[in-house]
């Protein structure tokens, strides 16, 4: 995650911030540069009565509005004035949200949209599409209650439990598994409406199956033999989870979100000039080298050099403070094998 600063004041803004914490000057998030720009008020409404604002830092006449789900205090991200359903990049994205007069749905959906953004934002930092243009070709998400969470024809179903901390705790706990979050969730059922579109759309199937085995076994024998029996004693030697044991399809889906897990860690470390010393690299404290844009630049061999003194002291600092490890997992060299076939999948778009 980049560093935003404000274009009035030059302090501090974050990704999730409505306004600058220090001057009050309203900010958003603007999809087309990828970047939290500041807002100055424009002397005109749209055609809705919503807000219009310009850019503070630009004469330019464009009017810009929040998204229409900023009024829920859900969004805060940008369009441009009275264009199209008033939805944002994200936002238009949804096709089922919870029913907002139940008590305590709009903090659920809340809680949703800031991880489906961070999703939204790291694909765009990829340059992936979320629309093919082939049918059943465009990423959707439903978010509603009583739903089973995954993945069906570029729809991304969420379960509202997950985005309560005590439900998502018991089923963490119940599950046996090191981790669970909404945006852990968000990653890796995208990467099911992802290999569809770089491995099967790609005529990739061939080289997945070298690497992940067969995926034309059955699904539902899988899952079946998964949870009757668990996952074979051997996993932690093979896959970044128990559960990407399951069939190759989740291995895949498991590994793609460990994929992005690191390259979005490793970004935002680089950015706050957090990031340990490098293997072998024994002078500084901090990351000396040129940046390189970690979603489009650096290899893959870069990245696990990178990554790996960087979640041990993640680790380290998230135990000093009395917490489970921050990154709770330990990458076996055959999973090393897939993040970089990932890896080298999305650099060849």
């Amino acid at each position: 995650m980049h560093k935003f600063t404000c274009a009035k004041c030059d302090s501090r803004i974050f990704f999730d911030n409505q306004a600058c914490l220090a001057c009050g000057s309203p900010v958003g998030f603007a999809a087309s540069d990828l970047s939290m720009v500041t807002l100055a008020r424009a002397d005109a409404n749209g055609a809705d009565g919503a807000p219009l604002y310009r850019r503070f830092d630009d004469g330019r006449a464009t009017s810009l509005r929040y998204c229409g789900n900023a009024a829920h205090g859900v969004c805060n991200w940008l369009t441009v004035a009275d264009d199209g359903n008033g939805l944002c990049p994200a936002c238009d994205l949804n096709r089922m949200i919870p029913n907002l007069a139940e008590p305590g749905s709009v903090d659920k959906w809340g809680e949703f949209e800031r991880a489906k953004k961070r999703l939204i934002y790291g694909l765009m930092r990829f340059g992936l599409p979320t629309d093919t243009g082939a049918p059943n070709g465009r990423l959707m998400f439903d978010f509603a209650r009583d739903v089973v969470t995954g993945h069906l024809d570029g729809v991304i179903t969420i379960d509202m439990a997950e985005a309560d901390a005590v439900e998502r705790t018991k089923q963490r706990e119940r599950l046996a598994e090191p981790y669970r979050s909404l945006l852990g969730h968000l990653r890796h059922e995208s990467g099911h409406f992802y290999w569809d579109m770089l491995v099967k759309g790609g005529d990739r199937i061939a080289e997945f199956r070298n690497v992940f085995g067969d995926e034309s076994q059955s699904y539902q024998d899988a899952l079946n033999r998964h949870y009757a029996n668990g996952a074979p004693l051997d996993w932690a030697q093979r896959f970044v989870s128990a559960y990407a044991s399951m069939h190759p399809w989740e291995d895949w889906a498991e590994t793609w979100a460990h994929y992005l897990h690191i390259v979005e860690t490793l970004d935002t470390a680089e950015t706050e000039g957090m990031e340990p010393r490098a293997a072998g690299f024994t002078l500084g404290s901090v990351w000396s080298f040129k940046k390189y844009d970690i979603y489009r630049e650096e290899s893959f061999a870069s990245l696990i050099e990178r990554w790996l003194p960087l979640v041990i002291a993640l680790n380290g600092l998230s135990r000093s403070m009395g917490h489970e490890d921050f990154y709770p997992f330990v990458i076996p060299g055959p999973a090393y094998d897939k993040l970089e076939f990932i890896h080298n999948l999305i650099r060849s778009r």
